[in-house]
């Protein structure tokens, strides 16, 4: 077994589409804002937009699975676990926590909020009880179940791949493991043992999107590694035709945007309306990133690669997190329920969350994520000290760790303690 960490190949379209979903949940949020949502075609389609939701979901699944399914195709080490959720919490956490604080602290909206629902947005736990959503936070209900899908992912992908790479076995378990527990989640809806208030807002209830990606992650690896079914190319040839890949979306968003999938305003829908939006957001959202998983050479993939799209790719995370923050701001009034109206509080919210998304990426992320992989760079200490029974010489004295014993029983500074083979390697020159 290799003692690197399995790399797969960077795919740089990915980053363009986490742009458009940000793009896509501003424009969602825009229409309620401006009371366009449900009055026409059009509106009822932009109170479909939270698609993007599953889009990030969906790609979510797709990238964080991709290196484990990867390492077990290779036969190279999975991911260590500290280390991917340290990372996982550099990411999210520096920018979310500063938006949290200027929105409690600024907005007129969040005066007197209590200090207990300040801990629960710390600790991304705001939305396991009701009220808790305050004034230009109300988006971070998907942070906090993408957080409880970074803590299971490690556990989910051992389960998934098992003691070795078995990729119909991976895919089958996935598939069914997500079905299985959305289904079941809407199951409980219908029965009434769930709100459908707050408990759509749960992990299990978007488990099938999650899953959908770590699916076509699994097939993506694959394929990669030349572990694939002959049947399974087909889907990356179908990547290769983007057009056709998202006309299918399109389409199936086009009747998303009916009231099969239930209210067109915030008013609760039924277990059967959810559960068919879930199912038909799952489909568009693996259809759209299809073709950036698989593609194919062409203007699509040029435009989807760009420095542009993979700059608004980097900076989607705070255009996400910044924009109902500037909507809040903008306060469009009763006279933008038009598409023009729209189009202006559109524009002008994205390029204000641009503003501060940037800054934050440039002044707080970028930094942070340097320094943490600075600390990366060196071993994570034992979270407890390793007992080990006091060594004893021929005459049966014992020897302390710091006489001078023998290299492998001697611990490191960080706490492990060398293997015989790292010991006798070492030369005095390394």
């Amino acid at each position: 077994m290799s003692s690197a960490v399995s790399a797969p190949s960077r795919l740089p379209a990915l980053d363009a589409l986490r742009a458009i979903a940000a793009g896509v949940v501003v424009a969602t949020h825009v229409g309620f804002a401006t009371g366009i949502t449900g009055a026409t075609a059009f509106g009822g389609l932009l109170a479909r937009m939270d698609v993007g939701v599953a889009i990030f979901f969906v790609l979510s699944g797709f990238l964080l699975f991709r290196p484990f399914a990867y390492a077990a195709a290779t036969g190279g080490r999975r991911p260590g676990v500290r280390r991917y959720l340290w990372r996982r919490a550099l990411r999210i956490l520096p920018a979310y926590w500063l938006t949290v604080v200027v929105c409690l602290a600024v907005l007129p909206g969040n005066a007197g909020v209590p200090r207990g629902d300040w801990l629960r947005f710390a600790t991304l736990t705001q939305i396991y009880a009701p009220g808790h959503l305050h004034e230009a936070l109300g988006h971070t209900w998907s942070l906090a179940t993408e957080a409880v899908f970074y803590l299971v992912l490690p556990l989910a992908a051992a389960l998934a791949l098992g003691a070795r790479w078995r990729p119909a076995r991976t895919l089958a378990w996935l598939c069914g493991g997500g079905v299985a527990i959305t289904g079941g989640w809407l199951a409980a809806m219908a029965a009434g043992a769930l709100d459908m208030g707050l408990h759509t807002m749960w992990l299990p209830a978007f488990a099938v999107w999650f899953a959908g990606g770590m699916a076509l992650s699994t097939v993506h690896v694959a394929i990669e590694s030349g572990t694939a079914p002959e049947s399974w190319s087909a889907l990356a040839e179908a990547g290769r035709a983007p057009l056709t890949c998202w006309a299918l979306a399109a389409g199936l968003f086009v009747i998303a945007g009916t009231p099969l999938t239930g209210p067109r305003d915030l008013t609760e829908p039924t277990p059967g309306e959810f559960g068919t939006k879930v199912a038909l957001f799952l489909v568009i959202a693996l259809a759209f990133v299809l073709p950036a998983a698989f593609p194919g050479p062409g203007p699509v993939r040029a435009a989807l690669s760009s420095p542009a799209a993979r700059w608004l790719g980097t900076v989607s995370y705070g255009l996400f997190l910044w924009h109902p923050f500037v909507l809040t701001l903008l306060n469009p009034g009763p006279g933008s329920a038009n598409v023009a109206g729209f189009a202006r509080t559109y524009l002008l919210t994205v390029a204000g969350a641009l503003v501060l998304a940037s800054a934050s990426w440039y002044w707080l992320e970028k930094p942070v994520q340097r320094l943490g992989r600075l600390r990366l760079a060196r071993p994570f200490p034992r979270l407890f000290p390793r007992w080990r029974k006091p060594a004893t010489t021929p005459a049966g004295s014992a020897v302390s760790p710091g006489s001078g014993g023998s290299g492998a029983d001697q611990e490191r500074a960080d706490g492990s303690v060398p293997s015989q083979s790292a010991t006798s390697a070492a030369s005095p020159a390394s």
